[in-house]
């Protein structure tokens, strides 16, 4: 059992790094870039943003096990828009492989009841010991 925790801490954490590492790097390139990027795909520029601060702070909670299943679940929305605007039409090698990478990733953190090494878990403990007094 202890590797299943060990596996699904990896996950998370991989998770974790690589959208908040996006989600900084559309910050840093100057969000204009990004809203310039989404209308040209077809989708509103406005969604630059939302999805910008989910993937920044998402990626830190995610990566803290504040949340999990909750952000990764819209993760998985997040990644199944990207391959179906931006990825799809150039194929799986180079196209959509990666997105379907994270997305089955954080399909598997909502699917999980792992929480090893999870803030959350620390704070379920104590909600379950105080059920019990």
């Amino acid at each position: 059992m202890q590797n299943l925790g060990l596996g699904s801490l990896i996950i998370r954490l991989v998770v974790g790094v690589i959208f908040f590492v996006h989600g900084l790097k559309k910050f840093q390139d100057g969000i204009g870039n990004s809203v310039v990027f989404f209308e040209g795909n077809g989708l509103p520029g406005m969604l630059a943003y939302p999805v910008s601060i989910i993937e920044l702070v998402g990626g830190i909670l995610i990566f803290l096990g504040i949340g999990t299943k909750i952000i990764a679940a819209t993760f998985s929305v997040i990644m199944v828009g990207a391959m179906v605007s931006v990825n799809i039409q150039n194929g799986f090698t180079g196209g959509f492989e990666f997105t379907l990478a994270l997305f089955a990733m954080s399909l598997y953190l909502v699917l999980s009841r792992n929480r090893f090494l999870a803030v959350d878990s620390f704070f379920m403990n104590k909600e379950q010991e105080s059920k019990n007094l």
